[in-house]
């Protein structure tokens, strides 16, 4: 959650966190369909951003937010004296003011 995304209620998250098989093809489905991509049920497995260890090819090298964060050497865009003005995270937290209260909590 370098974002303020809740990674918590992420299905990749939350398959690999429970070895969900299930919950990996509906994942993959959804985020297929979301993104117009060939997303397969074995790349959906994610112990979040904040931890070493696997991640969805996308949140570990494709989330520009996360590489933003890497090269700053802060752990979150909470940490971040940039925050009230970054335009990238901005576009997250217009669309969902809870991850501005994830970052700053």
């Amino acid at each position: 959650m370098d974002c303020g995304l809740d990674c918590e209620k992420c299905g990749a998250y939350l398959a690999t966190l429970n070895d969900n098989q299930a919950l990996r093809e509906k994942t993959a489905k959804l985020w297929a369909e979301l993104n117009k991509a060939p997303i397969l049920p074995e790349h959906i497995n994610c112990q979040g951003c904040r931890v070493k260890g696997i991640k969805t090819v996308f949140c570990d090298s494709l989330c520009g937010i996360r590489q933003c964060a890497l090269k700053k050497g802060v752990t979150t865009c909470g940490d971040c004296p940039e925050l009230g003005k970054c335009q990238i995270v901005g576009r997250i937290i217009a669309n969902n003011p809870t991850a501005l209260k994830n970052l700053k909590g």
